[in-house]
């Protein structure tokens, strides 16, 4: 170790490789500070070329907007000059007609005129020949006309009901249904019967029930089995509908 430091040489390359660290620190500082610079005046002309731009677009936007609403702008309507008016003619007047005093005039002469003789006149001549001589012709036809009334308007056709009471139908007494006797069901029922020539049955209808289906379903083929005496007008014997009660009583 001693020999080292004490000859000139060793010195000499010890101071080398002491200040060589030093020499190359120097240009990295000086780059690095060269390249912040660069970055910062980057940013600021970055943000300067910002704002101008902004400022720009806003004063741009401003011009078009008042741009626009002078176009908007309603254009003034113009007045029309009123029409001259039109000179009213005055309407003629027409003259008064002449109705109260002309009329007034009429009626005075006829209120005030006797009446005629000539229409008095012929009432003695038309007497005297009634009293005197035959009747007129005229008076015939008159009497004709006025005569008696038919018969047929004099008198209403004579109608005959339908009946189930004569003693030549011999109809048997309806037969009480067993299951309704055993539980005691009565009731009447009235069906509307319609009858033909024949004096038969053509076909019923239910009017008033018992409230019992059995005791009506009984009392329909009762009545549609039975033979009735057929309705007449005039005579004539014709279909006719005829309401034929059942009661449904029970006897102890």
């Amino acid at each position: 170790m001693r020999a080292f430091t004490d000859s000139p040489m060793n010195a000499t390359a010890f101071s080398s490789v002491a200040v060589q660290p030093v020499a190359i620190a120097r240009p990295t500082l000086l780059r690095n500070a060269m390249i912040a610079l660069g970055v910062v005046a980057l940013h600021a002309g970055f943000i300067w070329t910002l704002q101008s731009g902004l400022r720009m677009r806003t004063e741009t936007l401003l011009v078009t907007a008042e741009v626009l609403s002078q176009f908007v702008d309603p254009p003034v309507p113009r007045v029309a000059a009123p029409a001259p008016a039109l000179p009213v003619s005055p309407s003629p007047r027409r003259p008064p007609a002449p109705s109260a005093q002309k009329k007034a005039i009429v009626k005075v002469p006829l209120q005030l005129q006797p009446p005629s003789l000539t229409v008095a006149a012929p009432t003695p001549a038309l007497d005297t020949p009634l009293a005197d001589g035959p009747p007129p012709l005229s008076s015939a036809p008159a009497a004709a006309i006025a005569g008696p009334a038919p018969a047929s308007l004099a008198r209403p056709p004579a109608l005959q009901q339908p009946s189930s009471n004569a003693d030549y139908l011999q109809n048997p007494k309806p037969a009480y249904p067993p299951q309704s006797e055993r539980l005691g069901e009565t009731g009447k029922v009235v069906y509307k019967v319609w009858i033909g020539p024949d004096g038969k049955a053509e076909h019923a209808e239910l009017v008033t029930s018992s409230g019992f289906l059995r005791l009506d379903k009984a009392a329909y083929e009762t009545v549609m089995r039975w033979r009735y005496v057929p309705g007449r007008r005039n005579g004539v014997a014709e279909t006719m509908p005829f309401n034929v009660p059942i009661n449904w009583e029970l006897r102890n």
